[in-house]
């Protein structure tokens, strides 16, 4: 027996599990007949679940069953035939900067109304334009252009709808999905790479020294409910924040998020997903003033997921209930980093059992950030570098002027499997990310 296999039987005694693959997500048929499209999120595994299996696209029939290689294809399967259940199988690489021959299609493709990015930088300069938000003919041409590669890049996601990827190298490459104000979707087994936006907006008040704020997360759920995110990987990829270059002494950072979960969505469920090379991962809740929209939604499960060299937001959360267990957080030495858990205005955020690991230079405290007085968390049997360490009050120690109480108000039910966390490296790093769905 292998020392890992040994660690995994001594050390999950307790829990009842070792080294196993991720279990199927449906009663499974004959493996010959298997058929990860049609994939069902199962009753009990997370928040997703709480109101029964998450079926997607998994009822459709012949007719609705696509096979896609290029942008075209994909935005016609999403629009194609309103209300049936599809399934939409990704195949090879599309790029969503493309136009409706497949030609690529740069920045300068998209700009108009005379912007021009040497000009922006001439007009806002704060040393002559001052600390005001950008207006005036640029700032316009700027959101004219924004809205021209907005109209190639963000796809709408309707209701029943499973979208997966083929094999091992099924990626998007530029886009977003937008699943806005939907229900049952499923998404698996593909690679969001490099969700750019080519046309950011200077914020001069945003932070004491300013910002560039840019548009397009990966996958947006948006006012949608009962959605599961499984074996997916989201990275930066080709174009890197640490390659872009700084205007104004800040970042141009043309990078939002990864995955948010926003405006009363709700009954989430992301496992077994990787998370790579990036700033602003994870939002739930994407405003301290979005209260009706959110108050007693944003319910997310987030399992069996690595966070690797990512700067901060893995998550970071508002109003929502929200179970983080059984996840890998590891950060290699000199990545950008900011913080994991982002505690904000009445979040109820529970971390339990996962691994952390952490280079020399970043301590324990640093795990977990507040923003908003009188929040609380529940933080319970999580490792770091293997070592039982408890974070919370790790980081009570550091910030003794910014508590955050102990105790999120609610426990988690919805779990289907919880590995110890000296294995969840192993079982992370074997079967996360696209490419590596069950077999069967």
């Amino acid at each position: 027996m292998t020392s890992l296999r040994r660690l995994a039987v001594l050390g999950c005694a307790a829990f009842g599990l070792g080294l196993l693959p991720p279990a199927a997500a449906v009663a499974e048929p004959a493996a010959a007949s298997w058929d990860p499209a049609r994939a069902v999120l199962r009753d009990g595994d997370g928040w997703g679940s709480a109101e029964g299996p998450v079926t997607g696209g998994s009822a459709a029939d012949a007719a609705h069953d696509y096979t896609v290689t290029t942008r075209e294809e994909l935005a016609a399967a999403l629009a194609d035939d309103p209300g049936a259940p599809r399934i939409i199988r990704v195949r090879g690489t599309i790029d969503a900067n493309t136009d409706p021959t497949g030609a690529p299609l740069a920045c300068e493709d998209y700009a108009t109304d005379g912007y021009r990015l040497d000009a922006y930088l001439a007009a806002y300069d704060p040393d002559t334009w001052g600390d005001a938000d950008p207006s005036g003919p640029l700032e316009e041409a700027r959101a004219a252009s924004e809205a021209r590669q907005r109209a190639r890049v963000v796809l709408s996601v309707p209701s029943d709808t499973t979208i997966v990827g083929e094999g091992r190298d099924a990626r998007l490459l530029g886009a977003t999905l937008d699943v806005r104000r939907r229900e049952n979707v499923i998404v698996r087994n593909l690679t969001f790479e490099d969700t750019f936006d080519c046309f950011p907006q200077w914020d001069p008040t945003d932070g004491e020294l300013g910002a560039w704020n840019s548009e397009y997360d990966s996958l947006v759920l948006y006012g949608s409910r009962r959605v599961w995110v499984d074996h997916n990987t989201f990275t930066d990829g080709r174009r890197p924040d640490a390659d872009q270059p700084s205007y104004f002494g800040r970042p141009f950072q043309q990078h939002d998020g990864q995955l948010d979960v926003v405006r009363g969505s709700d009954l989430v469920t992301a496992s077994w997903n990787v998370f790579t090379e990036h700033d602003k991962t994870l939002l739930i809740g994407n405003g301290d003033g979005a209260g009706a929209d959110d108050r007693g939604r944003l319910r997310v499960t987030l399992h069996h997921n690595l966070f690797h060299n990512v700067n901060s937001r893995t998550p970071r959360v508002r109003f929502g209930q929200v179970d983080v267990y059984n996840n890998h957080f590891r950060q290699d030495p000199g990545a950008a980093y900011s913080y994991y858990w982002g505690v904000g205005l009445e979040s109820a955020l529970v971390a339990e059992y996962n691994a952390v690991t952490l280079p020399e230079g970043i301590t324990p405290a640093e795990v977990i950030r507040r923003w908003n007085p009188g929040t609380s968390m529940t933080e319970h049997g999580n490792r770091v570098d293997g070592r039982p360490v408890d974070l919370l009050a790790a980081y009570t120690a550091a910030n003794p002027d910014a508590p955050i109480g102990a105790g999120a108000g609610w426990t988690p039910t919805l779990r289907s499997r919880v590995d110890h966390p000296l294995v969840v490296p192993a079982l992370v790093g074997g079967w996360a990310g696209a490419g590596r769905l069950p077999t069967r």
